[in-house]
């Protein structure tokens, strides 16, 4: 069975990255770039480790930083206006998942036309490259910044759907840990966790590939061993460069190998409550683990050596169930061990949610494939 791998052609990564991007965009001749993020970045100034790079090298910019946690059709709406009226181009992001996502709408409506709805019922399905995207990140976690996947929030109907597409793959990423060690500790918390879900999620994916695999272990091995020191010292320059690595690797995992329920769940929550994606993520990752582990447990087997389990003398499944408790210890840790209903969700809504979590592109490479009644009753069990 043949198989297609993408990633972003450049990636500048480790201190300092964002100091090589100057060079890099003067070499390419572009004009005016739409910078999309948001406005705590701005109001922090760390937006100014872009710009600066920008002003030093005498590229031209605008900036819209209206993008919202869950970013929404309207936010690539108006952000593609703007663009257009600016006459920008090419886009920067600059964040997290959010402003990443949100410029991969904007990108891609540039040059296809269309809603950014029209994306979402299938897989590739533009005709035309997007606009060119660079993506700077300031989290690690979502690996939004490198991945063909973008998630869009319509607000009319309370859905959130993912964006797979081979032409959302920006054309530079960059990752600096100097643009991370900022990040309080819930956020780098979450964020970590969504990179060990994309990471599990991905191993376990009906999709995945031995180049999946390695990329996959390899980043839990790292989260296992320097979230929990990341989110306890930020400053630890040694954990947020690890972390950085471990995210870009599940990212590279998930974007080929793509997801399962987990994801397919929790966007369900941040279109109807418009909850942080991580700590949905956190939540519900054990519980998907223990529905899918019932059919390929010696995948999880190989999730709880890279989580640090010994598993000598245990069955496949005592030896799955040590790897999905060592995650839950870890989410304890980190304080990501939370309930739904302490996050304001309850149980009028867990139908609508469910029936929109099978609909969900990321449903299809989950291993183990589920009723209604059994996406229903992971959602209750994690009230």
């Amino acid at each position: 069975m043949s198989s297609v791998f993408y990633m972003p052609p450049v990636s500048l990564m480790g201190k300092h990255a964002i100091q090589l991007l100057g060079v890099d965009l003067v070499s390419r001749e572009f004009k005016k770039a739409l910078i999309v993020t948001d406005k705590v970045c701005v109001d922090i100034k760390l937006i100014n480790h872009l710009t600066d790079e920008l002003n030093s090298h005498k590229i031209d910019f605008t900036v819209f930083d209206s993008v919202q946690a869950n970013p929404t059709e309207q936010n690539v709406k108006d952000g593609l206006e703007l663009l257009t009226n600016e006459q920008c181009d090419f886009v920067i992001s600059f964040g997290g998942g959010s402003s990443h996502d949100c410029a991969k709408g904007i990108a891609l409506i540039a040059t296809n036309g269309g809603h950014v709805r029209d994306y979402s019922t299938g897989v590739h399905l533009s005709a035309k490259p997007q606009l060119p995207l660079v993506t700077v990140n300031t989290t690690a976690g979502t690996a939004a910044e490198m991945t063909v996947f973008a998630v869009i929030t319509n607000e009319q109907d309370q859905t959130k759907y993912p964006i797979v597409d081979k032409h959302l793959t920006p054309i530079i990423a960059v990752n600096d840990s100097e643009l991370m060690v900022t990040m309080p500790k819930s956020l780098t918390a979450a964020t970590g966790m969504d990179a060990l879900t994309h990471a599990v999620e991905a191993y376990v994916s009906t999709a995945s590939t031995p180049v999946t695999d390695a990329c996959a272990i390899k980043a839990i091995q790292l989260i296992a061993k320097n979230l929990e020191i990341a989110v306890l010292n930020g400053q630890d320059r040694d954990a947020r460069d690890a972390m950085q690595y471990a995210e870009y690797l599940a990212g590279m995992a998930f974007s080929n190998a793509s997801l399962g329920y987990v994801h397919s769940m929790a966007h369900q929550l941040g279109g109807v409550y418009d909850l942080a994606h991580g700590l949905c993520n956190a939540i519900l990752l054990p519980e998907v683990s223990r529905f899918n582990a019932y059919v390929v447990p010696d995948r999880y087997v190989d999730v709880a050596h890279a989580m640090g389990i010994e598993t000598h003398g245990m069955n496949p499944a005592e030896a799955a169930e040590a790897g999905i408790s060592a995650i839950e210890a870890l989410s304890q840790k980190v304080g990501t061990d939370q309930k739904l209903r302490d996050l304001g969700v309850n149980e009028d809504k867990i139908e609508f949610m469910s029936i929109n979590a099978l609909k969900d592109a990321c449903s299809l490479t989950n291993p183990r494939q589920a009723e209604l009644a059994d996406i229903m009753a992971i959602y209750h069990s994690r009230l």
